[in-house]
């Protein structure tokens, strides 16, 4: 990765993000020595301008930013660092230093779920209940996500709210396994929700199928 220190008298801007919620949680700004040391000790190390130093985030309080990964943009000169945070990442006690919490948002661990169906499908370890329906077929998997569906009603109808939800997820779950199987993704259902949302999805789909047999 070849940055370019020379833009900015020796200094580039470094966007903070956690690497599990994505959220931003700070900017500072790294010196060359600054970036070899994240490198090295694995924890985010700044250019203070004002003291003239290097300070590495957390080196007082504990609240280090350990290192992920880093990427450079597309001009050489902004980095991206991407980290698990430990504890608050602002000097005032706030997560970010905009004063937000630093929540992770629950359906990006969908997207997380099918990346791990997808390397089961690869790998197919012994022993693993995933592996065990993807060697079953689509004809299997597809017979699970009924019957799943069907318990899914049946909570809803005469059963509790955590139980609904509980069947609702082995729902999803195979509903994924699914949809791996037939090479597709969540990520998939999601653009085809994401078409439906807009006002003129229905009028548009009525005039295709009408073209369609106008043919």
């Amino acid at each position: 990765m070849k940055i370019d220190f020379e833009k900015m008298d020796g200094l580039v801007p470094a966007i903070i993000q956690d690497a599990t919620t994505k959220n931003v949680l700070m900017l500072g700004f790294m010196n060359e020595e600054a970036y070899e040391k994240t490198l090295a000790t694995k924890h985010v190390t700044f250019w203070s301008r004002t003291r003239n130093t290097l300070w590495t985030k957390g080196e007082t309080s504990g609240h280090f930013l350990n290192l992920v990964d880093m990427k450079i943009d597309c001009d050489n000169d902004t980095l991206l660092v991407r980290v698990n945070p430990v504890g608050p990442t602002c000097h005032t006690g706030t997560d970010t230093c905009w004063g937000e919490e630093n929540e992770s948002n629950p359906l990006l661990f969908l997207s997380e779920l099918q990346s791990f169906i997808d390397k089961r499908k690869q790998e197919m370890p012994e022993g693993s209940y995933t592996t065990s329906l993807f060697t079953k077929g689509v004809n299997k998997i597809a017979q699970k996500v009924g019957e799943e569906a069907l318990e899914t009603v049946i909570e809803a109808t005469n059963g509790t709210d955590d139980h609904l939800v509980y069947e609702a997820s082995d729902l999803l779950y195979h509903l994924i396994v699914l949809l791996t199987e037939k090479g597709l993704r969540i990520e998939d259902v999601a653009e085809e929700l994401h078409k439906r949302h807009d006002p003129e999805w229905d009028k548009q789909r009525r005039e295709a199928k009408a073209a369609g047999k106008m043919k």
